[in-house]
């Protein structure tokens, strides 16, 4: 078949733009979560699959927990109707909402506050704050006998008692910004990302030792190294690591400690959330590449296939926006993010990657929860479920 010549000059056109590696992913539709069983040996987010929901999840008020940190507040949202039921205060600079390990507590983070503050799942009310020194972030070891404090500003990895929350060992780090942490399938390491140093540490949690850092930027320099969110592929065999200075994702074995390759996905890159069957994971790129971001940036959301390591969608934020930290709905339907720097709360349909809400919350919403979620325990931050 002979080509005319303005077919050719296309043909061409696409065939440079694929050795260039262009790709334009549009806000394409995605496959329904939790319609295709997975063909993995092992899922680590096999417990988390849609409304597999423990008892003591299931009795839980539905609600969603927004903490505003330039506020000291925590705006509640029900889910179903999409409003704002009423707004408390906390201590000072709340960052992030965790549900606990035993699924009975979500603990309020505040940085500055050096509190943590209870909320009761079954009727969505506060109770007394507890002292805690600098709870940037919390997390809890896989056999659940530790709570993990992030104590980000002293430099340290606190272990505390996970019903009382005293301290039972500080561990220092010698990395700046330590923030977000992912376990080893086996549940004998930790890794954690430390956004100012752009680097990696890894902790042995039998040892509570930290046993080596890795230096994320392939030029040594850091100057291309931001990590934020860090989480686990299905089979766990290697970690998935969101740089908002890199503007994408780095891929870590985290048994060899190395980085062994990297996805762009948007600028800005924050969060990582798996779906309920594991299948994809949802990336927010928050749009700035730095702590300070302004109002409708370029935010996005990225469909990762953790499997192949190939993008599969592009979710844009209709005129601009700064999606952050969240989850995703109990039965997989919904993506639920905070704006951080617009002071809102995207929805998206998973299904079409279309944002359906946006939600006006306080100043610069952060570590977004929404409960109940699916799983047998959590190991913290947002709702790291297993």
């Amino acid at each position: 078949m002979k080509l005319s010549p303005a077919c050719v000059i296309v043909c061409l056109a696409a065939f440079a733009a694929a050795c260039r590696g262009e790709r334009r992913h549009a806000a394409a539709r995605v496959t329904a979560p939790d319609t295709e069983a997975s063909t993995d040996a092992v899922n680590l987010y096999a417990g988390a699959a849609a409304n597999r929901l423990a008892p003591i999840a299931a009795a839980a008020r539905p609600l969603v927990y927004v903490p505003n940190s330039l506020d000291g507040t925590v705006t509640v949202i029900d889910p179903h109707t999409y409003r704002v039921v009423r707004t408390f205060a906390t201590g000072a600079l709340p960052q992030h909402v965790v549900p606990s390990y035993d699924l009975a507590t979500l603990w309020v983070a505040n940085n500055r506050g050096n509190t943590l503050t209870p909320i009761d799942p079954a009727t969505g009310q506060e109770g007394a704050s507890v002292p805690v020194a600098d709870p940037y972030n919390l997390y809890f070891t896989p056999d659940g006998r530790f709570a993990l404090v992030v104590a980000e500003r002293r430099r340290r990895l606190d272990f505390r008692d996970v019903e009382t929350m005293k301290l039972v060992q500080a561990i220092p780090v010698q990395c700046r910004g330590v923030d977000h942490m992912e376990f080893t399938a086996d549940g004998r390491f930790a890794l954690a990302t430390c956004e100012f140093s752009g680097q990696l540490l890894k902790l042995d949690l039998a040892t509570r030792t930290v046993t080596g850092y890795m230096t994320l930027d392939p030029g040594g320099l850091d100057s291309t190294a931001m990590p934020q969110d860090i989480r686990s592929s299905p089979d766990g065999r290697t970690f998935f690591v969101a740089d908002m200075k890199a503007n994408g994702v780095y891929i870590v074995d985290p048994v060899a400690f190395r980085r062994i390759g990297f996805i762009p996905t948007g600028r800005g890159t924050h969060g990582i959330y798996p779906s309920r069957d594991g299948r994809f994971m949802y990336v927010t790129n928050r749009g700035w590449n730095t702590t300070a971001g302004g109002r409708h940036g370029p935010g996005s959301i990225t469909v990762l296939d953790p499997r192949t390591r190939r993008v599969v969608a592009t979710w844009p934020v209709p005129g601009g926006g700064s999606p952050d930290m969240g989850n995703v709905s109990a039965d997989g339907r919904e993506l639920w993010v905070s704006g951080r720097y617009d002071d809102e709360v995207y929805v998206f349909d998973t299904s079409t990657g279309r944002l359906t809400h946006r939600i006006p919350v306080g100043r610069e919403p952060h570590g977004l929860c929404i409960w109940p979620q699916p799983g047998r325990h959590s190991l913290g931050h947002t709702g790291n479920m297993r």
